[in-house]
């Protein structure tokens, strides 16, 4: 595909969505599919989560809702794709540093993650362990760039793999918290501190071994 061809419009990423939706998959694999095709310039999840829900109910038009008297809106596709890559990069980014980043106001970026990506910022947290749609796709294309690297020794590329797994363990931070407040999503819940390296890695040690 060309690049002129990848570059849709949004009315363009709405009408695909709509043709996946009327097909029955998910929110996820249409997502998955126009990353596939259009690489960086497919919508980000939240805005095919977003559109996908609304064609589910029932909604055909794939034009934004008129808004008389209202003046021209910076809370685009766009900027809320360019917005949710920044907080999956960093939880404990800060609104100024999105707004110096985006020379967009203060007020409009709040608005962008709290209503338009539904997320809010909480205190130190543990970090679960699951991959967000930004970090498959990361992995997706670190694993596409790593086969072109390969080429035809496949096999004996791949005794020569090794795998790890990722744990977090907690540890005593001095920051204060307001320092430690990361973004997450609304609907979860914070789960509680756990102060001290030592007690962390039982905590871990504990559901290791049932």
């Amino acid at each position: 595909m060309s690049a002129e061809s990848s570059n849709l419009s949004n009315i363009e990423h709405r009408a695909v969505i709509k043709c996946f939706v009327k097909k029955g998959k998910t929110p996820k694999e249409i997502f998955e599919n126009m990353v596939s095709v259009l690489h960086e310039s497919a919508p980000s999840y939240t805005m095919v989560k977003k559109w996908a829900r609304l064609f589910q109910q029932g909604r055909e038009s794939c034009e934004d809702d008129p808004r008389p008297g209202r003046p021209v809106t910076v809370v685009t596709e766009e900027n809320v794709r360019k917005i949710e890559k920044f907080v999956l990069t960093d939880q404990r980014i800060k609104l100024w540093q999105i707004t110096e980043e985006l020379q967009i106001s203060k007020e409009r970026v709040g608005e962008i993650i709290h209503e338009h990506m539904n997320m809010r910022k909480i205190s130190a947290r543990w970090v679960p362990k699951m991959l967000t749609p930004f970090d498959k796709q990361r992995r997706l294309q670190t694993s596409k760039d790593f086969l072109g690297l390969v080429g035809d020794n496949i096999d004996e590329i791949c005794d020569r793999i090794v795998t790890v797994d990722e744990t977090w363990v907690r540890q005593y931070d001095p920051e204060s918290k307001q320092e430690s407040m990361q973004w997450t999503k609304k609907r979860r819940k914070a789960a509680e501190e756990i102060q001290g390296s030592k007690v962390g890695i039982e905590a871990y040690g504990d559901n290791f071994l049932g």
